[in-house]
């Protein structure tokens, strides 16, 4: 079995993209019917967003690196007000900031800021994961081959005439 480079390579591809039902945060869906779900859509990642992601994770311990270099002689009081502040604190574990990096990532709609998906992250728990999970689900999928380009509508050629004139 051969891989067929050139058609890879030539095809088109979309992101993969599913609703993931969130009817704990119905309270804040405007819109939203009675007996219906709300739905948060979210899709799958890029190869360099997934890097983003990791890379959310290292960013994380830096921090708490940083924070215990500069405030190793100083009061425990002041140390964790100063990593609480700069976001370096306990309460970050790294799969959390890789999960809010994710989130944001992979909002679609809504679209969903760094401020929004810490705040859920911690109103909202089982909610946040279940959208993170569905995120790396449909990154593991892979793309979906889009639908071939269409031509351009132009007649095609015909042959080039015969005549000497």
């Amino acid at each position: 079995m051969e891989f067929d480079v050139n058609r890879f390579t030539g095809a088109s591809f979309k992101r993969r993209e599913e609703d993931v039902p969130v009817p704990d945060l119905r309270d804040w869906f405007k819109g939203v019917k009675e007996g219906e779900a709300p739905t948060w859509r979210v899709r799958g990642l890029s190869g360099a967003e997934l890097a983003s992601v990791n890379e959310a994770q290292a960013r994380n311990r830096n921090r708490n690196a940083i924070a215990e270099g500069l405030l190793s002689q100083k009061d425990a009081k002041v140390t964790d007000a100063v990593r609480e502040l700069i976001g370096a604190g306990d309460s970050v574990p790294d799969d959390l900031a890789r999960r809010i990096e994710m989130l944001v990532m992979g909002s679609v709609k809504p679209e969903c800021s760094h401020q929004l998906a810490v705040k859920l992250a911690e109103a909202f728990p089982i909610e946040f994961w279940e959208l993170t999970t569905k995120i790396t689900q449909l990154t593991g999928l892979g793309s979906e081959p889009g639908k071939p380009k269409r031509s351009s509508g132009s007649p095609i050629s015909k042959s080039p005439s015969n005549s000497a004139t």
